[in-house]
């Protein structure tokens, strides 16, 4: 079993070295990751310059490959033939906040499992629910765990190359993390505002601020369960197709008046 690690927060992040050693008795672990913070860059595919990848040794001395481009492009990279050996399952994170509902199109960490699923290879997504006042360093014990016991279930029963297991842990102690719910994506509410600013020219620029985004606790969504402190597990595709849609359209007179 050989297992790609990736991630969007840089190929220094604790939450990604965490991960990769939690996965090391499930198979051989390759870590190829962004050279820098790709957070909220969604699906990059990185077409118009070439792409940089070099050997790096992590703080705890693991050997790995660090790239100047996006989180997908990582994986795009592999799977294009970057390392001697295929790659059989993907883990990307750990992400140090929860990516839920809407947020999935924005995450680096989420559209590089997608990108996994675009080659055909199974792949997971793991991200902890950090508290914003947390003061000190974030502890990816338990996540890191999580990761291993989502991995190792996959492996055993087999996940469907065309899905994409989403998973959002609670920031708890690992002997508090005992409890699994399969949900579906929640309503994310988004509080962005935008903040015009002018520099020492005169000339305007903007930045997108606001409050941190909050969601409908609604029981069976990754945004309800997790707020009760449930690990939550949401399969997804890259299938976008609104099926329920495709029947009304079909009636609908697309020529109208025109129509001959």
């Amino acid at each position: 079993m050989h297992i790609l690690v990736t991630n969007d927060d840089g190929i220094q992040a604790p939450g990604l070295i965490a991960l990769a050693l939690a996965l090391q008795p499930l198979g051989k672990v390759t870590i190829v990751a962004p050279d820098h913070n790709w957070s909220a860059s969604g699906h990059v595919k990185t077409l118009h310059r070439p792409l940089r990848v070099k050997q790096v040794t992590l703080c705890d001395n693991t050997a790995a490959y660090a790239c100047d481009g996006a989180p997908s492009d990582c994986v795009s990279l592999v799977m294009l033939g970057l390392l001697p050996e295929p790659v059989d399952f993907v883990v990307s994170g750990i992400n140090p906040n929860a990516n839920l509902g809407h947020d999935i199109t924005y995450s680096g960490t989420v559209t590089a499992a997608m990108e996994a699923c675009i080659w055909g290879v199974p792949a997971i997504a793991v991200s902890l629910d950090t508290p914003g006042d947390l003061e000190g360093p974030v502890d990816y014990t338990g996540a890191a765990w999580v990761g291993s016991k989502v991995l190792e279930a996959a492996i055993k029963h087999g996940l469907d190359k065309e899905i994409i297991l989403n998973v959002n842990v609670p920031y708890r102690p690992l002997e508090q993390l005992d409890t699994f719910h399969i949900t579906r994506q929640g309503l994310r509410i988004y509080q962005d505002a935008l903040l015009k600013r002018e520099d020492p020219r005169g000339q305007p620029y903007y930045w997108i601020g606001g409050d941190a985004p909050t969601g409908v606790q609604e029981p069976g969504t990754d945004i309800g369960d997790l707020a009760e402190g449930y690990i939550t597990i949401t399969p997804i595709q890259l299938d976008l197709t609104a099926h329920q849609a495709i029947d009304q359209l079909a009636q609908w007179d697309w020529l109208g008046d025109d129509q001959v």
